[in-house]
């Protein structure tokens, strides 16, 4: 593979046969773009290496705006990109108000959902003619082009749709086993920023070689045909960052791979040509870069140098502090392995972030008391904040089948949910989500003061020898300690009162007043270290932007 790539205009497109086309672009996609859409760069790029035209729209334009856009220039296809579920009346609202507005595009809809539940779809969602299931790069470039040729688009493999009022399947679609053979996404939309830095989701592979009973993953790629884990090389990887660099002055890169590769043998090379390669290229001092992993392999020589390289942030699935969770959950992992994994990480100073169910299927008051105390050993020292969620039952997984076999499955698609083996406990969360929630909300403390700290590791790594460092970051541990310790509390006296019949405890009023008031703390914190680092700041960031034209894919 050559070292350097050149980035070229996409191609034009060829004659499509659509009804009452304008010169509007081929393919419309529409999906959240939350730090970028790589699933959408990615079918992207490959419609355009092959002369298609492309327009991108985030779904939070919302119906209207969208039918006003699509009306006019009525694409050959409308692909909708469904990440989560919960999702679908937004896109459901969306498809309806292009039918209403005369857009008679054909509708195609892919991701996890979709893919492992398109008979359960499809009639909710009227407006679609077809499912991408799986990987679909290649699925949808071929339904592209056998609609534009007036072909039978209903042979192309990887499809799901409605014939003689059944939902039927076309044959599956291999997944792309070679990823390098892709081209880089494509990226229209400038990058967002953290504290002015410019940053870029990336992949280096694909697919999880474990089998979480509540994730949707593995299913997802254990279904299709092909092998599950896939690598691309370390060697395109770097040379992906570097050009995102370049082009687009990017300092911070957000793997979003399901499982960083440092498993095994195999994965310990690749990640050590990696941080060879970012040493060689000069991008280890330029820039920094986020991963998720496993516990287990938190290594101490290994994320060590693994930092040297530029990584700042670690995400871990540690899910659960007590044994029945981790098995309920399957995750074959230990509580003692978690707890090495944030002790190593701690110990070679990299921060890191977590996913934490507090409750799943096998909750009980007890076990709740005991992942309280699981997480005041990790963050109890304010090194991140505390953080949890509830366990939903995702359709295509495994515990979604086990909670409907024992009919404790509740809800709805978009609202799935199951119910307590203590019904005391139904009762409880519902109301511990009022109080909580001031913390772990979407808009919560918590959520602030993790990315106050997202905010201090990037300035410490990118422009380091700012005034006031040490003591910034000890007034920052000890406001996230106070704040988790507040929420460890109130959890376990509420806990322990309620099960005992006493819900007073559970007034959302206190939890309120608490969180505004560090959130204010935390705001004058945050203030008077940056108002006196502006200058500094403004220096570091003005060195490392790069501005040039918008990354389009590269050629083979």
């Amino acid at each position: 593979m050559a070292s350097s790539r050149v980035l070229p205009e996409p191609a034009p497109a060829g004659p499509l046969h659509g009804p009452d086309r304008s010169a509007g672009p081929d393919v419309v996609l529409i999906g959240y773009q939350d730090q970028g859409n790589l699933g959408m760069g990615y079918l992207a790029a490959v419609l355009q290496e092959r002369g298609r035209t492309v327009d991108l729209i985030d779904v939070r334009e919302g119906p209207q705006r969208i039918a006003a856009r699509l009306a006019a220039a009525q694409p050959l296809v409308v692909g909708f990109s469904l990440i989560f579920q919960f999702f679908l009346p937004q896109f459901r609202e969306v498809a309806a108000e292009l039918r209403r507005a005369g857009v008679t595009s054909h509708f195609t809809i892919g991701g996890h959902y979709a893919s492992l539940c398109h008979d359960e779809l499809l009639p909710q969602m009227p407006e679609l003619d077809s499912v991408a299931r799986y990987e679909g790069e290649h699925t949808l470039a071929e339904l592209v082009d056998r609609l534009a040729e007036g072909a039978d688009w209903r042979s192309t493999p990887g499809l799901a749709f409605v014939r003689d009022g059944a939902v039927a399947e076309s044959p599956p679609r291999a997944l792309v086993q070679d990823l390098d053979t892709l081209p880089f996404p494509y990226r229209p939309h400038a990058p967002e920023t953290i504290v002015g830095f410019p940053t870029a989701p990336l992949l280096a592979s694909r697919g999880c070689a474990r089998r979480c009973s509540f994730c949707s993953i593995h299913t997802f790629y254990r279904t299709a045909p092909g092998k599950v884990v896939r690598v691309r090389k370390a060697e395109t990887v770097v040379e992906e960052m570097g050009l995102l660099h370049r082009e687009q002055g990017v300092r911070v890169f957000l793997f979003q791979d399901d499982d960083f590769p440092l498993w095994g043998r195999a994965g310990r090379k690749w990640v050590d040509e990696l941080a060879g390669r970012l040493h060689d290229t000069g991008l280890a001092e330029r820039t920094i870069w986020k991963i998720s992993c496993r516990a287990e392999y938190v290594e101490p020589e290994l994320f060590a140098a693994l930092r040297e390289a530029g990584l700042f942030l670690v995400y871990m699935g540690i899910e659960s502090g007590v044994e029945s969770g981790l098995e309920i959950l399957f995750k074959q992992m230990t509580v003692e392995q978690n707890l090495t994994g944030v002790r190593v990480l701690k110990d070679v100073g990299l921060l890191f972030s977590y996913g934490f169910m507090l409750f799943d299927p096998s909750s009980t008051f007890e076990s709740v008391r005991a992942n309280v105390g699981f997480l005041r050993q990790i963050v109890g020292d304010g090194s991140a904040a505390a953080t949890f969620c509830r366990m939903l039952p995702y359709g295509g997984t495994p515990i979604r089948d086990r909670l409907k076999l024992e009919g404790r499955l509740r809800g709805d698609v978009t609202r799935p949910d199951y119910d307590f083996l203590d019904p005391r406990l139904n009762d409880y969360y519902h109301r511990l989500k009022a109080v909580s929630g001031h913390w772990v909300g979407d808009e919560g403390l918590s959520h602030e003061l993790n990315w106050a700290w997202d905010e201090f590791e990037t300035v410490g790594r990118l422009a380091p020898g700012l005034t006031g460092t040490g003591e910034y970051r000890r007034a920052l541990a000890d406001l996230t300690a106070t704040a988790n310790e507040e929420l460890f509390g109130t959890i376990e006296a509420s806990a322990a009162a309620f099960e005992g019949g006493d819900a007073s405890l559970l007034d959302p009023e206190p939890g309120r007043t608490f969180c505004q008031d560090v959130r204010d703390r935390l705001l004058g914190l945050r203030n008077g270290f940056f108002l006196a680092n502006v200058d500094a700041l403004t220096e570091a960031i003005d060195l490392g932007a790069v501005r040039g034209p918008v990354l389009q894919p590269h050629v083979h």
